[in-house]
């Protein structure tokens, strides 16, 4: 089982597992009583039981707002702003270098999702503050503009949280962008090919979570006022 599952996502390991355990449960069943299903343990069941889906709890656009406006150092301000309103990752906030910006597109290289670049589209005001420490701080088109380490902005992240009094993690910012464009009635395909990237919108409606029941009276209100 190990070895045909190996490299596997949980839930198709999970699937495998499934078919397996019925088919060994209908030879049971239909041919040999005596038979013992190999994959009717505590432990298999353990072992490939489905991942626990998870839901990140959404922080509020004016708690973000706060957060950035409270950070003062211009570094740490713009590496916020890039998350929050570009809807870029940590890790593609680290690498971005002068050369990969070319007014208000970014251009992202080296890509987890394995495509050669992606691009990434700015508000003007954050482009040309960005330019400006660029200037300011004499930063070579291919030096990285951040040159700190992942656990250094993870940390930097956590500490603006603090001053607001939230637990505050990078990803948040990504996902808070997203869910600002959704529920500002941005179309869902936009949010998912060009704020996230993602390569399905099946991934992007997990990210944007549960409409609640204020938001959903806010909107019919909106809609047929």
């Amino acid at each position: 089982m190990n070895r045909i599952t190996v490299g596997k996502k949980q839930q198709t390991k999970k699937t495998r597992f499934s078919q397996l355990l019925a088919f060994f449960n209908f030879i049971k069943n239909n041919f040999d009583d005596d038979l013992k299903n190999p994959f009717n343990t505590p432990m298999m069941k353990k072992l490939f039981k489905a991942k626990t889906a998870f839901h990140w709890d959404i922080i509020e656009k004016e708690t973000i707002d706060e957060v950035i406006f409270r950070t003062t150092k211009l570094r740490n301000r713009l590496i916020l702003e890039l998350m929050a309103r570009g809807g870029m990752r940590i890790s593609e906030v680290l690498k971005l270098m002068p050369s990969d910006i070319i007014h208000r597109r970014l251009t992202l290289r080296d890509l987890k999702s394995g495509r050669e670049y992606e691009f990434i589209f700015i508000p003007n005001r954050i482009a040309d503050r960005l330019k400006d420490y660029i200037r300011q701080k004499d930063i070579q088109p291919h030096q990285r503009i951040f040159p700190i380490c992942y656990e250094a902005a993870r940390e930097m992240v956590a500490k603006a949280g603090d001053v607001v009094g939230i637990h505050l993690r990078p990803h948040d910012l990504r996902l808070q962008a997203a869910t600002y464009a959704s529920r500002s009635g941005v179309p869902i395909e936009i949010v998912s090919k060009v704020i996230l990237r993602h390569s399905n919108l099946s991934t992007t409606e997990r990210y944007l979570g549960k409409i609640t029941d204020v938001e959903a009276m806010k909107w019919i209100d909106t809609l047929y006022a």
